[in-house]
């Protein structure tokens, strides 16, 4: 296929870029920024007329694409004012979805957020592990923007059955390079209750969305994006007991595995992540 990827200089979207193309996909970026190339095109995601006109096609880029992959955004709270973090998401995740679908592209990835499931956690989650059944609960603006990017796909899916948009809830996005960090979080439980002590490699990253890509469905579907494992080196229930005692558990949690809950996106995308922190320290 030939793919747009928005925000393909970010942290995840190197990791989406590398894995699309190691996939024999032919990627187009999009960013505002990065250097000049026969595959990149600098653009101003909340300019409506230059999104439709990307999309539509570039010269010399391309003349029309099979998919979008959205991952374009102020990536988290307090780098802008809360009221520009929500107007420039959306309106740039507005003018991405509206615009393939103009193009009649029908298949589109975007990126929500992990922030959905109630981080900072300063309220218990109603079970654990979480998943995508788990009620949404923003708790800052960053991720009600989230949450009205999925209430936006589920209606555009709604007048278009050929549409399959697919919201991809990543955890805390790592590179390889930021590992060495992690030894530092060891003699403090609380240090990452923030998020359940979840993460996602970039790279497994990228084959969530190869996954999404090749394998979702048509209509609209969320799924949990994390690692395998928990970023402590504690067994995840001596975690839960530190951290959160009084949390039901929906089932048996085995040595260090993930507590934000990525069976759907493994039985439904086959998604399966390789890559742990662990062999990096």
């Amino acid at each position: 296929m030939q793919i747009i990827v928005t925000g393909s200089r970010g942290k995840l979207g190197v990791g989406v870029v590398a894995a699309l193309r190691e996939a024999g996909h032919r990627v187009i970026e999009f960013d505002a920024r990065g250097e000049r190339g026969p595959d990149s095109v600098q653009i101003d995601l909340t300019d409506y007329g230059q999104v439709a006109d990307a999309i539509a096609g570039v010269e010399e880029r391309h003349s029309g694409v099979d998919a979008v992959v959205h991952l374009a955004a102020v990536p988290a709270p307090g780098i802008v004012p809360d009221t520009a973090l929500i107007t420039q998401n959306l309106t740039m995740t507005i003018n991405v979805f509206q615009a393939a679908r103009r193009a009649g592209i029908s298949r589109i990835v975007h990126a929500s957020s992990e922030t959905l499931l109630g981080i900072p956690m300063a309220i218990d989650p109603p079970y654990v592990p979480l998943d995508e059944a788990a009620p949404t609960r923003p708790e800052f603006m960053y991720a009600v923007g989230k949450h009205l990017e999925e209430e936006l796909a589920r209606k555009l899916v709604r007048w278009d059955p050929a549409l399959r948009i697919t919201g991809l809830r990543f955890s805390n996005v790592m590179a390889e390079e930021d590992y060495a960090e992690f030894p530092s979080w060891q003699h403090d439980t609380s240090v990452r209750r923030w998020n359940l002590f979840g993460y996602i490699d970039r790279r497994d990253g990228g084959q969530a969305v190869l996954r999404a890509l090749e394998n979702a469905a048509p209509g609209y579907d969320t799924f949990i994006i994390a690692a395998a494992d928990t970023v402590m080196e504690r067994p995840s229930v001596e975690l839960l007991d530190a951290e959160f005692p009084t949390v039901p558990r929906s089932r048996d949690i085995v040595g260090r595995e993930t507590l934000l809950d990525i069976t759907r996106a493994r039985d439904v995308l086959g998604y399966a992540p390789q890559h742990s922190w662990r062999d990096y320290v």
